[in-house]
C-alpha cells in the first residue's frame, strides 16, 4: 500500500512539474522575451498579464500551490534518492542526478526571483522592464539569473522525458530515445528565448 501511495506521489509530482508548472515557465518566458523588442514591448506584454482577471485566484491554485507540492516532494526525493553515477555512469543515471541538483537550485533560484519581483509588488514596487534591467545590471545577478534560467529549463526538459515515462507515453526504448532528442531540443531552444531575454534587459 506504502508502495503505491509513493508512486502515485511520484506521478503527481511528475505531473504538476509538467501541468501546470511548466507550461507556466514557458508561458513566463515568452513574456519576459518581450523585452527584446524594447522596454515598451515588455511592459505591455507584463501589463496584460497583470491584469487578467481572478489573477490572484489564479496564481494560487494553478502555480503556487503546485508549485509548492511539485518542490516540497521534490526535495523529499532529491535528499533520499539513490545516486549511482559514480558506479554506473550511464547517460540516465547522470541525468537522474542532474534533474536534483537542477531542482534544488531552481528552487533557490526561483525563491529569489519571487521575493525580488512579486513580494516586491506586493510592498508597492513596480514590476516593469527598469525594474529587471536595475536587478540584472549588477554582474553577480546577471551570472545567478543565467544559471537559474539555464538550470529551471533544464529541470523542466528532463523532468518532461521523466513525465513521458511515468505515465506510460513512451514504453519502448525506441520511443524514449526519440523524447530524449525532443527533450534537449525543448531545453536548447527555451534557453535561447531566456537568455536573451535576460541580455535585453542591459
Amino acid at each position: 500500500m506504502a508502495g503505491n501511495q509513493e508512486f502515485n506521489y511520484r506521478r503527481l509530482h511528475s505531473l504538476l512539474g509538467v501541468i501546470p508548472v511548466g507550461i507556466f515557465l514557458i508561458q513566463h518566458l515568452v513574456v519576459n522575451h518581450f523585452a527584446t523588442r524594447g522596454e515598451e514591448a515588455f511592459n505591455d506584454a507584463a501589463h496584460f498579464m497583470e491584469s487578467l482577471p481572478f489573477r490572484i485566484v489564479l496564481e494560487t491554485f494553478i502555480i503556487f500551490l503546485p508549485l509548492l507540492f511539485h518542490a516540497i516532494y521534490g526535495l523529499y526525493i532529491a535528499f533520499t534518492a539513490k545516486n549511482n553515477v559514480s558506479r554506473y555512469g550511464y547517460f540516465r543515471n547522470w541525468m537522474f542526478l542532474l534533474q536534483r541538483i537542477s531542482g534544488v537550485v531552481t528552487l533557490i533560484f526561483i525563491t529569489w526571483h519571487v521575493w525580488e519581483t512579486r513580494v516586491a509588488a506586493a510592498f508597492g514596487s513596480e514590476v516593469n522592464f527598469q525594474m529587471m534591467e536595475n536587478i540584472l545590471s549588477n554582474p553577480f545577478m546577471m551570472a545567478f539569473y543565467i544559471v537559474g534560467v539555464i538550470s529551471t529549463i533544464f529541470h523542466f526538459a528532463n523532468g518532461l522525458w521523466s513525465f513521458l515515462v511515468s505515465w506510460g507515453i513512451t514504453v519502448s526504448p525506441r520511443s524514449q530515445v526519440i523524447a530524449t532528442y525532443v527533450t534537449i531540443g525543448i531545453f536548447v531552444a527555451l534557453s535561447i528565448v531566456g537568455i536573451r531575454a535576460l541580455y535585453a534587459f542591459v
